[in-house]
Order: structure tokens, then sequence, then C-alpha cells
């Protein structure tokens, strides 16, 4: 996110100073001139939020430096003169960007505030302990920030929300939310397990798909530096003592040639595809698409599929208070799945005829044919008998149980396929390799061990 204060002046003249966020500088542009044509304003200046390096020092004591966020070097100068430094120096910083923590950081943050929360501990103090204590440069910056602002009465929500790209956008959203609740305690304990369920799904994804992909795509690339480079060089050894070749060694050898003459061909079929999957995996439509048919692939599909029900559910329960405020609820815990074409089915399907049509919850999940029946019986059950945030958890539980349990042993099966897979390749090449050895000379009196001893002298 990055932040902007803009000064403007109405039609009769009176100065007005405002500040705004946004993802992006061009949306933060697009806005605050938005704002000035509705309400007839004429933009004076707009200041950008950056990043300054100070160089201070009190008195006789050793300088200290140190980095602070501004709107102009001047409001940095009067705010460390204002606490009695010494300005020695204040510059902008040249690389002014952030690496996002990693996720353990974050999970291990909100685990932290939900159990001092627990023991009743004031939410400052709370933050305080934990900028002393964070590792992560990133975090210990953002805890700052937020600090100072939650302190000068800003607003919770927005606050958090400003660090989106550090939390995450639903992370970021459920502890703003928290500080305006009756039970931050609780709400940090749910985002707690969403975001450790987030991540050990992300992790038993990459066990089933990512390695195995990986482990595939070097084997291959190791077989065509086997099969193009390295046997050609025997190989043709017999060629060129007209040598007749056995079958497996002559197939081998008409690929190996393919190869050679083909080179840009092998290396653009190789290389491209998973680039092009990828780029187009990052665009609006291709994200969909992907996430559309990730739940459609055989046994993975499936547990991928109650996995995003299950962070729906549990997300649903956290937020949910009651039937007159269940749209909201219900589209965060959309958003918060990750799964786009789930969000857009929620969204666009059974929102709509939630508002539009007054349709029930369950009728208007089974219209989005995104739920499974087990799911919808659950809920149906519990929208009967007004229990339905307590069924979202139970069917939330009940899914982590049953994904835990077959990713495992699916994860197992995978590797032990792709154990296969390479056994299966290594004996094609020993074979191959093997095959050499029973090749006979063409000229009588004469082995083809005495022929390679010749051509080797």
């Amino acid at each position: 996110m990055v932040e902007f204060k803009f000064t403007a002046q109405k039609v009769n003249e009176q100065i007005l100073n405002g500040s705004i966020s946004a993802e992006t500088v061009k949306d933060a542009k697009r806005k605050i001139y938005r704002l000035a044509e509705k309400n007839q304003l004429k933009i004076k200046k707009i200041d950008k939020k950056i990043t300054y390096l100070y160089r201070v020092r009190r008195g006789k004591e050793k300088p200290i430096s140190g980095e602070q966020k501004a709107y102009s070097k001047k409001e940095v100068e009067d705010a460390l003169t204002r606490m009695g430094f010494e300005v020695i120096s204040v510059n902008k910083k040249l690389l002014d960007f952030r690496m996002a923590p990693p996720n353990a950081e974050i999970v291990t943050f909100v685990k932290i505030s939900a159990e001092l929360l627990e023991q009743k501990l004031p939410y400052s103090e709370i933050l305080t302990l934990l900028i002393n204590d964070t590792q992560n440069k990133t975090l210990k910056e953002t805890l700052k920030e937020i600090n100072n602002d939650l302190k000068k009465g800003a607003d919770s929500e927005a606050t958090f929300l400003k660090y989106q790209g550090v939390f995450g956008k639903f992370s970021a959203y459920m502890l703003g939310l928290a500080s305006k609740s009756g039970n931050m305690a609780e709400i940090y304990k749910a985002t707690a397990k969403f975001l450790e369920r987030r991540q050990e799904f992300k992790k038993n994804l990459k066990s089933a798909l990512i390695t195995p992909a990986v482990t595939l795509f070097v084997l291959f690339l190791a077989v065509l530096f086997y099969v193009g480079y390295i046997f050609p060089e025997t190989a043709k050894l017999f060629v060129k003592f007209k040598i007749p070749l056995p079958p497996m060694t002559a197939f081998t050898l008409k690929i190996s040639d393919f190869l050679l003459n083909n080179g840009v061909l092998v290396t653009l079929v190789t290389i491209l595809p998973p680039i092009i999957i990828w780029r187009f995996a990052k665009t609006k439509r291709g994200g969909f698409l992907m996430d559309k048919y990730l739940l459609k692939i055989p046994v993975l599909g499936n547990l991928i599929h109650k996995t995003v029900i299950e962070v729906y559910c549990r997300v649903f329960y956290t937020l949910y208070s009651g039937s007159a405020e269940s749209i909201e609820p219900i589209k965060i815990a959309a958003e918060a799945t990750g799964n786009k074409y789930f969000e857009d089915r929620i969204k666009n399907i059974a929102i709509p005829l939630m508002v539009k049509k007054g349709t029930g919850i369950t009728e208007a999940f089974e219209a989005t044919g995104v739920f499974t029946d087990t799911a919808l019986a659950r809920l149906h059950s519990g929208e009967e008998t007004g229990t339905i945030k307590n069924t979202s958890l139970q069917l939330a539980n009940y899914y982590e149980s049953e994904t835990v349990y077959k990713l495992k042993n699916f994860i197992e099966m995978i590797q032990l396929f792709i154990a296969m897979i390479i056994m299966i390749v290594m004996i094609l090449l020993t074979l191959v390799s093997a095959e050499t050895a029973t090749i006979h000379p063409k000229t009588p009196g004469m082995s083809s061990n005495t022929i390679i001893e010749r051509n080797i002298a």
C-alpha cells in the first residue's frame, strides 16, 4: 500500500488537507482526482509518503541512526527537533522496498498476540513486546508504524489494511476488525488457526504437486543430456566402423540425432510451456480458470475442494453473528479461501440470490455448485435449527481431519510413483548402455573391443 497527502482548494478558496491509501500509485492518484472532481476541489499539491534515513544526537551523546516514513524531509526534521535531538542529516532512502516477511513470522506474531490477549495484557504492551523480540526487519518496522498510528487514535481497521502487503488482505482485515470487536483474543486465535492451516495446506500442496513436478523436470533434463550428449559419443564410434547396432541402441541414436539437429525446437518445447502456464496463471482470467480446474483434478482436486470449504466455514464461523449480518461474513470468507473460482461463485451467485430474492443460505450455496453434498446437508441442518455458526465450525473441523489424513496418504502415493518412474528410467538407461556390450564387429577376426582400443590409441 502507498500513502499520499494532498492539499486542495475549495471554490471559496478555503485550503483543505487530506490523505489517502491505495495498492498502487496510479490507484491513489485516481482516487484523489475523483474525490476532487466530486467535491469541486482544485488539487494544489500531492506528496507521497516515503522513507527517510536520519542521523541525530542529543547533546554530547553518540549519534544514532534510524529511518522514518514521512511526506517530506521537513516533517522528519521537525519531529526529531521536537523530541530534543540535534539533526545531523536527513536523506531519502534510495531503495525503498520491503520484502514480505515469511508466513511463519506472521503466524508467530498472531499466535503470541492471541495468547497474551487471553492473559488480559493491553494491546499496546503486546505490540511493544513483539516489536522488541521480532527479528524480521519488515515485520518489526510494520509493527512500529501500526503502534504509532494506533496511539494517535487512527482507525484500527484502516491502519491494518494499509499493511495488507505484509499480512495479506484477509489477515490485515481480521486483525483490524479484532480491535473493534468485543473479543480480540477469539478473533486472533481464529486468524492464527486460519494462517496455520493455509501454511500447512501450501506445504502439503507443494509436496503433492510442485516437488514431484520439479523432480520429473530435472529427470527429463538429465535424460536429455544423456541421450543428446553422452550416449552419442559411444554409439557413433560403432557407426564409424559400420558395425550393426542392436534395436534399442539404434533407436536411442535416432532420438539423439533428432535432439541434436533440432536443439532450438527442443529447448523451446521444454522451457516455454511452464513459462506460458505460469504467466497465464498470473492473469485474472488465467487465475480464475486455474483455480476452477484445480478443483477437478482426480483425487487431489477433491482434497483441495474440501480444504477450500474448510477455510470458508472456519472464517464464516469467526465473523458470523446473526442472519441480519450474514452477507459481509459470507463475502469475506469467500475471499479468504484464496480460490478465485470459489470466490466468484459465492459473490456473483449466492450473495445476489440472498439479497435480491431473499433466498436462504443453504439454497443460495447449492446454486453455486461449489459446495459438497455433505457440506450442504450440514449447513441446511444448522440453518433450520438456528445453529449455523456452530455447524460451520463442526464442518470445518471435520474436513480438516479428513483432508489432513487423506492428503498425507496421497503424498506418500505420489512419492512412490515418482520413485517408480525414476527406477524405470534408470533401468532403461542401464539396458541401453549394457546393450552396447553385445555389439559384435562386422569384420571377421577383429572384435569390437579391438576396434575401440585402436580408435582410442
